[in-house]
């Protein structure tokens, strides 16, 4: 007689209703909805301290509320009494024309300093000449030399673009010459022995390595550029962002200075926004070894 093994109970499995299973992708949208949430809610904060802070003042000209920013926002913007913005331009228009100085000052600025950190990284008699000099021009702040620019160029665009140029060269000049000195001994000497040139090993080996801190000094220097811009509008600098906020505090329009102070912050998280997203497309491979 052969016995045989009843079979093992099946599990009885319950039907999953369409949509309620979590959908791919889904928990890093709760995330990133989770920090919009949170960035509206310390903007809401800090916006009811502004208030509060205006209203316990009771004083514009020390600290104007934010619907004073708001009208002069409208104001800036628009034609009104047969005035045409600001001084004669629009907001947009001074906020323009400053990133545009802005804009050829950091890269010209840029350029210069990575020619000459590579410079400094690759020659070392090079770089014990001219580390001083950059490690001093950095120290310097930019009111200290803009006089002096004033003197040499006049008070047209010149010493303007000198001046944000000037601001931006060490930041990338240094980084450039830390990461190209600091490249890996042995990929150098691998390319050499490949029989790679001077120039194919800085091309190919060293400023591939390097890109990683070169952005971050590039970052450094629109921050600083984006720093200098109310001084070297100073002088003859209307219009322009920099300047409008001069020629306001020379009148007490504390809410216009507080636009300018707006316009300028919120465009330089827009374009170091741009920057880290060119960093990650060209350099996907920061931070992996």
């Amino acid at each position: 007689m052969v016995y045989t093994q009843p079979d093992a109970p099946q599990r009885l499995e319950r039907p999953v209703a369409p949509g309620r299973g979590p959908a791919p992708g889904a928990a890093p949208d709760r995330r990133s909805s989770r920090r919009i949430v949170v960035r509206l809610a310390a903007i809401a904060v800090l916006a009811g301290l502004w208030q509060l802070a205006a209203v316990t003042t009771r004083n514009p000209s020390f600290v104007p509320s934010p619907k004073a920013v708001w009208d002069q926002l409208v104001l800036t913007s628009t034609t009104h009494d047969g005035i045409r913005g600001y001084s004669g331009h629009y907001l947009i228009e001074h906020l323009g024309i400053s990133l545009r100085r802005i804009l050829i000052g950091s890269v010209l600025g840029a350029v210069a300093g990575l020619v000459l950190g590579v410079i400094m990284g690759t020659v070392p008699w090079i770089r014990l000449v001219t580390e001083p000099v950059v490690t001093f021009v950095r120290a310097l702040p930019p009111l200290a030399y803009f006089s002096l620019l004033i003197i040499w160029f006049g008070i047209d665009e010149t010493p303007k673009l000198w001046l944000l140029t000037i601001a931006a060269l060490p930041p990338v000049a240094v980084a450039t010459a830390s990461a190209v000195h600091g490249a890996p001994t042995g990929l150098v000497e691998v390319a050499r022995a490949l029989g790679a040139t001077r120039w194919n090993v800085v091309r190919d080996v060293v400023l591939p390595n390097a890109l990683p801190e070169i952005f971050t000094g590039i970052r450094l220097a629109v921050g600083l550029a984006y720093s200098s811009v109310v001084a070297a509008e100073t002088i003859n600098g209307v219009p322009g962002i920099g300047g409008m906020v001069r020629d306001a505090q020379r009148y007490l329009q504390t809410d216009v200075v507080v636009l300018g102070l707006f316009a300028i912050g919120l465009s330089g998280l827009l374009i170091d926004a741009v920057l880290r997203t060119a960093e990650n497309r060209l350099i996907p491979w920061r931070g992996r070894t």
